[in-house]
Parts: C-alpha cells; structure tokens; sequence
C-alpha cells in the first residue's frame, strides 16, 4: 500500500530523505500541539496532574516519535552491515527513551500524588509502602530495558541466564542474611504494625521514633543518645516492640512514691490526685482541672506553661463542647432517616433531610455548593470561617496547642499537619454523606448506615473525648520498714499524658519530673508541718506532765 502512494520504491534513499522530511514536520507539528495547544488547554483545568503529566510526557515523547519513525524507515531498507547497525542502535535508543518515560511518569505523576492523595487518608501503608516502590519500581524498569536491549543488539542471553540461574543458589546460599531482612521488610510493610513517627519501646527498654522502613534495615532514632539506630529487619521482626503510639497518642506514666505512715494516708492521696490533674499535659476531666490548674506549678519557670495550658484547655473544651452538639445532630439524623426508610424516601423527605443535615455542616463549619457535571448534580463544601464553629474551633485549640513552652521545633509543625490533614478528611466524609443524601438512588436504605459510621469516626478518630479510664489514680502499694524503725506506705501514681509523640517522645518523661517535683514538695511541707505538730505536742505533753506532778505533790502535802 505504501508502495503504490509513493513515487518511489521505500528501498532507495530517496524514501530515506522522505522520511527524515516527515520526522522534522511531524517533530514540529507535535511540538506545537504539546507546547502550545495541550499546555494552554491543561491550564485552565482546576487540576495540576494533566499539566504536570504534559511536562514530564513532552519531551520523550518526541524523542520517541522520531526514533520510531527512522526505525521503521531503516527497517525497509536493505539488510547491510551498515543499516542493521543504525537499526538497532535506534531500537536501543527507542528502549531507553520509553523506560526513561515510564520511570518518570512514575515518580513524578503517580508517586508524588498518592503521596498528596494518601496524606488525605487513614491508609497505615502509605508513608512506608511508596517511598520503597518509588526506589524498587526504577530498577526493575532500567532492568527489563537493558536485557531488551542487549537483545536488539544481537547479544545472546542464553548463555546468561544458564549463568545466573547457577549464581542464583550461590548468591542466595551466601546472602541469607540480605533476603531474610529483604522478606522481613516486606512482612513488615504488609502487616503495617508501625507508621512513620510512631514512638516504640524496644525489647531493651529504650524508647525510639521510627524514621525509616528499608529494603534491608529500619531506621530508628532514640532521643535518650540522638542517634539514628539501624537493625536489620530479620531481627526487629522477631522482637517484641510495643508502639506507644497506638491505638492513640495518649501515654501512660507510672511513678513510685513512699510517705510516712504517720501521715493522713487519705488526705495525702488526695492532694497528689489533684497535683497531677492540675498539670496542662495530663489527662483528665477538663472542668477539675481548670479549678486546680491556678493552685499547684507555682514556680517562676513554670507560670508560662500553666498559662499557656490553661488557654489550651479551655479551646480544647470549646471543641468538645461543638463536638456532642454534632454528634447529637447526627444521632438525631439516623433517627429521622430511618423513619423515612420505613415507607420508602420521597423527594419531600430527601429535602427535609438535606436541611437538617446542612444544620450539622454549619455547626461544622461548612456550607454545600451545588455544581453541575455532565448533567449530573454534584456537592461540594467551602468553609464558611465562622468563628464558633469545629473546624475554627479545633484551629484555636491547635494555635494554642503550639504555643506551648516546651514543644521542640518540629512539634508546632506535626500538629498543624495532623490536624489540618483531620479537617480534611472530616470535610471529605460530610460531601460524600452529602452527595449520597441528595442522590440516593439504590442506597437509600443505608444512608442512616453511613450517618452511624461518620459519628463513629468523629468519636473515634477525629478526637477521642476524655474518658473515665483516662483520670489519674494513687494506689497502695504495699509497706517499707527503714533500718531507724520508720515505716512508709508505697504509693504508686498512674496518670496519662497528651500525646507521647511530642518534645521527642518525652513529653511523658517531662511532665512526670514535674509531678514528682510537685509532689516531693508537698511532702516536705508536710514533712516540716508534722515535726511541728510532734514538737508541740511534746511541749503539751511535757506541761501536761508537770501539771499532773505538781497537783499530786501538793496533794500529797495536805494529805501529810
């Protein structure tokens, strides 16, 4: 066919010519259209991926538009030594110039925007999963490109793959270590049991911030020597690791004091009850907090976080506050969806639900727009930046959060990100309960399924509120006999703290020396009260006893 439309034969260098003279305006042509026409048009789109996949796609794709059209033009030309040669130097050209493409694409486009798209999610896999595909997919591509190459050219891979089917048991025999670690890792990105950032105990006691999941080993840093530490992940996998970290971010403190006997016991616990709830960074219910948080810490060094806590306290109970008032608004919702259900929802009942529904959205702090598509209705939420709202709320709380003190500077950044990523991911569950309410179509009758479950998250996931099992407790723990007689009474002081992951995982540590400090003055303040309660009544027992030998002396006189 191509033949008969040309006015010579493909085989002379006349087509040659010919085709160098369409890969020039072609190559100009696809210019044009990538740099001018496709650019322009991408540009106007609310979405950066077109635009960015035309950046990273131009230039390849023209080098693979001229390669493959002087490779075909060589192909129809006679078979010499010469030709072959450009011909396959081409097809290797051809192969470089397509792998380079997909490994670019790869990372640029498909890894940069599941890491976007999975910093809006709960996905567990993410921060570990993508940074190993992203160092593994390369190679492997580079790979299939070299031995499809070395094949263009002529090269006979048989002989290489005898030998490498037979260095294969070699290699595997003496790098057992490298794939255990190798399959180790792999176990470990599969099961997720860690995140990056998450606080572990190792199995020696030592407390580590995970970095870094590795082909071969996992990076870990332990604040106590600020060092990176690398174990082999053959070795973490058969340890016995507790995530601090999980399931949340409260951390258990536990810590030992001895008080005298002579002590009121009861009263003594009582006092170091409130001592530890009148800490900003302890938990516990917010209202006996705020009456205690002005009496105890009352050192110079420490008047700036009391302060600071106290604000942080009341913005977090405002969140708490908005928080049941939505919840109570969803728990309603299920209620009158499910009466809907019973008979079928009508059009007057989607519309009565869609405005009870966009009651809660205000509470939140979001209104809906309506967008048309395809002919199709869609929702989207803008915030409406109403102060007294979660979303305002929970930014306060946070702003006051990383004012704190004691926060290292990588602290105020963490929890920023954290929450902003909660907003959006509570902003993106409400505009797919939205769009399912307005259409519900064939799932009408689980739309009070899905309330159920976006109320169980704002419990679960969003912000767990205080609980009773969260409170402070002292306990008995047994009796110590000193060496001069004394007697103390073991008490044992269990507490949680806000969040292990801050100040470097020792937040925990922190606020449990300034407890115990607390605590230690208290005792020598009533250490100093009961010796002077002692001396004074020694001296009413000494005067007591000169009464009673003076009265019986004189007594004794009469009777003589």
């Amino acid at each position: 066919m191509l033949q008969e439309l040309l006015p010579f034969k493909v085989d002379t260098w006349q087509f040659v010519a010919s085709s160098l003279a369409i890969a020039i305006v072609g190559t100009v042509l696809l210019y044009f259209i990538l740099f001018y026409v496709l650019r322009s048009l991408f540009r106007k789109l609310e979405s950066d991926i077109p635009l960015v996949t035309l950046s990273v796609s131009a230039y390849p794709a023209l080098a693979v538009f001229v390669l493959a059209i002087f490779k075909l033009t060589f192909e129809s030309l006679p078979s010499i030594k010469l030709i072959d040669s450009v011909e396959n130097i081409l097809a290797v050209g051809l192969i470089i110039s397509i792998s380079y493409w997909i490994v670019q694409l790869f990372i640029q486009v498909v890894i940069y925007y599941l890491k976007e798209y999975t910093q809006q999610t709960e996905a567990m896999w993410d921060n570990v999963l993508l940074p190993l595909l992203e160092a593994v997919v390369p190679i492997v591509v580079y790979l299939l490109a070299a031995v499809f190459a070395l094949r263009d050219i002529g090269v006979d891979l048989t002989g290489i793959w005898v030998a490498l089917g037979g260095a294969t048991f070699v290699i595997g025999f003496a790098a057992q270590g490298i794939l255990a670690n190798f399959f180790s890792g792999i176990v470990l990105l599969i099961d997720t049991p860690f995140q990056f950032g998450d606080v572990l105990r190792l199995e020696n006691g030592s407390i580590a911030i995970l970095r870094k999941i590795g082909v071969r080993v996992t990076q870990v840093y332990v604040p106590d020597k600020h060092c990176d530490i690398y174990i082999p992940n053959s070795n973490l996998q058969s340890q016995n690791i507790v995530n601090l970290s999980r399931p949340t971010a409260y951390y258990h403190c536990l810590a030992e004091v001895d008080v005298l006997l002579d002590y009121d016991l009861n009263e003594t616990k009582r006092m170091i009850e409130k001592i530890i709830l009148a800490h900003p960074d302890t938990l516990g219910d917010i209202d006996r907090k705020m009456e205690l948080i002005d009496n105890y810490y009352t050192m110079e060094e420490l008047k700036e976080q009391q302060k600071l806590g106290k604000l942080r306290l009341l913005a977090e109970q405002e969140v708490n506050y908005k928080l049941e008032e939505i919840q109570l608004g969803l728990d309603s919702l299920f209620v009158t969806i499910q009466f809907a259900e019973k008979g079928g929802i009508t059009q007057d009942e989607i519309e009565n639900i869609q405005q009870e529904y966009r009651g809660i959205l205000n509470s939140m702090g979001l209104e809906p727009i309506r967008e048309t598509q395809n002919n199709r209705a869609v929702y989207s939420l803008q915030e409406t930046k109403v102060n007294d709202t979660l979303i305002e709320l929970v930014r306060e709380w946070y702003r006051c959060w990383i004012r704190d003190p004691n926060l290292l500077d990588n602290d105020s950044y963490m929890i920023s990100e954290d929450w902003e990523r909660k907003i959006n991911l509570l902003k993106r569950r409400v505009q797919r309960l939205y769009q399912k309410i307005s259409n519900p179509q064939s799932e009408e009758t689980r739309i009070d399924d899905y309330v159920m479950e976006l109320n169980k998250w704002l419990r679960e996931r969003f912000k767990e509120p205080r609980q009773k099992w969260q409170e402070s407790q002292v306990l008995v723990k047994g009796t110590n006999h000193t060496d001069d007689g004394k007697v103390y009474a073991e008490l044992k002081l269990n507490f949680f703290v806000d969040d292990i992951k801050l100040e470097n995982g020792k937040r925990g540590d922190r606020t449990s020396s300034q407890i115990y400090q607390e605590v230690l003055n208290y005792l020598k303040i009533a250490s100093v009260n009961h010796t002077s309660e002692q001396r004074e009544e020694k001296v009413e027992k000494k005067e007591s006893i000169t009464e009673l030998s003076g009265a019986s002396f004189n007594e004794l006189n009469q009777n003589f």
